[in-house]
């Protein structure tokens, strides 16, 4: 009897320490701005551009992607859970050296992490998709941009939103970094997040899985002055607008169900 316990516990242990450390890998990396590419001139100078020039619309274009990063707990296993989606959509005005006005929106319904349990909850009992199908964060006061930067150079600003989550509207302050490139700009945004404050259900499940209190909400934005990506309707097809959303895959990132045999 002994001997068996010893084993379960073996068992129970060293499956989930194999599987995260050895078969599964790391989680997928954070979302990141993608490597610069200034534009030079004949003389070799990185190009600037004058206000007027960047003065605009720019909308939510197909390379961007939304999703959640939470610390997981499994059998005393640290691992992290990924959920991404692309479908997002919105659009920033910028006049002069200032973002006036910006709104985005994130259909909920079609983040997906590697595991269909986890996806389960988060559609359910977490996140409540079918009552609450839309996050949408909108900026509440203006982004002074102050110079206009080059082509290629990174600038980070502190931004005031209102961000509604799972049906609540809380005020949050962030940092956004931000790249122009030729065909537009590329922001990246880092949300801390404490499940409580959105009335969010905690994503442990029974004793097996636990997790922190508080997550990540990732963003990366591609602003085009083109179409943009189309909005999602209740239904989860897309009205008109822009080409459909690019799919994403998610690396598996924990372990799945462990089964210990009886006897």
């Amino acid at each position: 009897m002994v001997a068996g316990l010893v084993a379960l516990v073996v068992v129970g242990v060293a499956a989930p320490y194999i599987y995260i450390h050895f078969i599964e890998g790391p989680a997928p990396p954070k979302l990141s701005l993608p490597p610069s590419h200034p534009t030079t001139t004949a003389s070799g100078s990185a190009r600037t551009t004058t206000a007027s020039e960047l003065s605009g619309t720019y909308r939510v274009g197909s390379g961007s992607e939304a999703g959640y990063r939470v610390s997981e707990v499994l059998v005393g296993q640290h691992a992290t859970a990924v959920g991404r989606t692309s479908k997002i959509w919105g659009s920033v005005t910028i006049q002069g050296n200032d973002v006036s006005a910006g709104s985005f929106s994130v259909d909920m319904a079609s983040v997906v992490s590697d595991q269909s349990q986890r996806n389960a909850q988060f559609d359910g009992r977490i996140m409540d998709v079918a009552t609450y199908p839309t996050a949408t964060l909108k900026l509440t006061a203006p982004i002074v941009l102050g110079s206009v930067t080059p082509f290629g150079s990174k600038q980070t600003y502190k931004v005031s939103g209102e961000l509604t989550l799972h049906g609540v509207t809380r005020p949050v302050t962030f940092s956004v970094t931000v790249e122009r490139t030729a065909s537009g700009i590329f922001a990246l945004a880092d949300l801390p997040i404490v499940f409580a404050d959105w009335n969010i259900a905690n994503p442990s499940v029974g004793g097996l899985v636990t997790t922190a209190d508080s997550g990540t909400l990732e963003v990366l934005v591609d602003l085009t002055t083109g179409t943009g990506n189309p909005a999602v309707s209740g239904s989860g097809t897309a009205s008109t607008g822009g080409g459909p959303p690019v799919p994403i895959t998610v690396p598996r990132t924990t372990v799945p169900k462990i089964t210990i045999p009886a006897g």
